[in-house]
């Protein structure tokens, strides 16, 4: 009888893993961006549409931003180290695309419209990217952005202008035809970030 539950329990797992082996791959051979993949994001669909304004002073939607594929990136220009690093590290990676024959935009979306305007978003894109699309908007409009791309952002006490805003990291891949493609945690490098990129390029 031991022997008989024993049989039966491997036969059950045997169909289980079959099971979880038939529907990663199904599921795989359907993702024609499968192969590029670094990971996945829970918690449903990531982007959407969004409405803000563009370093020129111009009112510009998602449609506009997203023409080709796109890191989207959530900071602020008084942000003292990470989102300088991350949009560099961006930069460097939509250089290097380039030189492979990739045409990618940086996009930089602040979480602190109160203090960074067009002309100050402006000014933080020239610096950072000849490409880059800085884009701000009223407290509600670039609410409606982070939660699109379920970003976190908490404005610290302000007790003073000088005050800290904390937010999450990733950099999003977004694509015109299909939407979001994947996401890169700070520790990707430049040449990682451009090689996850070009890998997705090349799949559509």
């Amino acid at each position: 009888m031991t022997k008989f539950y024993a049989g039966t329990a491997v036969a059950v797992m045997a169909a289980l893993l079959g099971g979880s082996a038939y529907w990663v791959y199904s599921n795989q051979s359907s993702d024609p961006f499968a192969a590029c993949r670094g990971g996945q994001v829970a918690g449903g669909a990531i982007g959407g549409p969004f409405t803000l304004i563009n370093q020129k002073g111009e009112t510009v939607t998602d449609k506009d931003v997203i023409t080709k594929p796109t890191l989207v990136y959530f900071g602020y220009t008084f942000c003292p180290d990470i989102c300088p690093l991350d949009n560099a590290r961006n930069a460097e990676a939509v250089d290097i695309l380039e030189e492979m024959g990739l045409d990618v935009t940086p996009v930089f979306i602040t979480i602190d419209p109160k203090r960074d305007t067009p002309e100050v978003m402006a000014e933080y894109a020239d610096i950072m990217h000849p490409k880059m699309i800085a884009l701000t908007g009223s407290d509600e409009q670039v609410k409606v952005a982070s939660l699109a791309y379920k970003s976190y952002y908490k404005v610290q006490d302000a007790t003073d202008e000088f005050y800290l805003v904390d937010h999450s990291t990733f950099t999003y891949l977004m694509l015109p035809e299909t939407g979001f493609a994947d996401f890169f945690k700070r520790e990707v490098t430049p040449d990682q970030l451009a090689e996850r990129v070009a890998c997705f390029a090349s799949a559509r």
